[in-house]
């Protein structure tokens, strides 16, 4: 495998790059604040239901195309991420009165535009002790966080002596740990904007015990808090006047991961700028059936006499292993096949030199 550097262009390269990215985000984003005002001002005035979500339909749409302006994966992917899909299905849910931007009075448009697009949900239940606690705890992590991504990136200088199982596995932590950093660094500033607490967007999925447990209480927990009432609520409903309780549920499990696929595609398409294969949707599909018979197994032995339940030391790592397994299978080809991996490590390197000549 190509040693991470080859891939690199010059300096003066790199900084003509890096200019034309921050000027196409600053477009972007300039588009996204005028769209988040007609919203707040506009749209919200009008009345609930099919006439507020005509009214939001230029928004969603225009939420779609904007971060097709945008091509590096650091800058595209989390703007595709906060506009195209939490974004649109806040707005969504917004249409009909539902959602964070209902839960809570948002009394500015200050309020009203991180609660929007940034993954952030606000705490319900506040304890000061706790807060101050996490004030003080929260850098430290991120700056343990940043500095391991940047001892991965490094090991990426020597990909070519490593074995290819061990590479899975950084590109894995890169992932993993690199989500973690946008998201907290989205969170900092949003906790003092709101002055709201504001809840974890992870809460150690390393130490899953079981799918549901991994995808509903500890990955990325802004997207099960959207897609529940987005999309899991009302498929249940409606299922369950054909199905029984127990098949609604499975298929109502089943759908809302299909979903998550289906963006992960549209994430993956503003990534590679290639039709897709599905793959990833599949992914999301499987494990959606495999949560949902999880779900059912245990709630078919709920209640007898003798309850049977894997141990912790050997369900742990069942699920983890997985989790990597069916991710190398499924999730990670179309990302490695169309150059996103190597393209998203040559950016840490553009960005170095970027800063170097800017302020060095």
């Amino acid at each position: 495998m190509a040693d991470g550097h080859s891939t690199l262009p010059p300096t003066s390269a790199a900084g003509n790059l890096m200019d034309g990215e921050l000027s196409s985000l600053l477009q972007v984003w300039s588009i996204a604040i005028a769209l988040i005002c007609y919203s707040y001002y506009v749209a919200s005035k009008i009345a609930k239901g099919l006439p507020r979500l005509l009214s939001l339909f230029p928004v969603l749409f225009i939420f779609l195309l904007l971060p097709l302006n945008l091509h590096s994966f650091h800058f595209g992917g989390p703007t595709a991420f906060f506009l195209a899909w939490l974004g649109n299905f806040k707005l969504l849910l917004f249409a009909f009165d539902l959602g964070p931007l209902t839960y809570l009075p948002l009394p500015s448009l200050l309020h009203f535009a991180a609660v929007l697009c940034l993954p952030i949900k606000i705490k319900k239940q506040k304890h000061p002790e706790e807060s101050k606690n996490r004030r003080i705890v929260e850098p430290i992590v991120l700056s343990v966080k940043i500095l391991l991504l940047a001892i991965i990136i490094r090991l990426y200088s020597y990909r070519n002596r490593m074995n290819p199982a061990m590479i899975f596995v950084l590109y894995c932590l890169h992932m993993y740990i690199g989500i973690e950093i946008v998201l907290a660094l989205c969170s900092l500033p949003s906790r003092a904007m709101i002055g709201e607490p504001i809840e974890p967007q992870f809460n150690k999925p390393y130490l899953s015990t079981s799918l549901q447990d991994f995808w509903s209480r500890r990955w990325n927990l802004m997207v099960p808090s959207i897609l529940r009432p987005a999309v899991y609520d009302p498929t249940r409903s409606l299922t369950s006047r054909i199905f029984r309780p127990k098949w609604a549920q499975f298929l109502a499990m089943v759908v809302t991961f299909a979903v998550s696929g289906l963006m992960h595609e549209l994430m993956y398409y503003y990534f590679t700028r290639v039709a897709p294969t599905w793959e990833v949707t599949w992914f999301f599909v499987l494990h959606g059936v495999c949560t949902a018979a999880e779900v059912a197994a245990k709630a078919a032995v709920t209640g007898r006499k003798i309850r049977w339940r894997v141990p912790r030391v050997l369900s742990g790592p069942m699920t983890v292993g997985f989790l990597i397994a069916t991710a190398r299978w499924l999730m990670f080809p179309q990302l490695i096949r169309n150059g996103v991996v190597e393209s998203t490590i040559g950016e840490y390197y553009v960005l170095v030199n970027f800063m170097k000549d800017k302020f060095v």
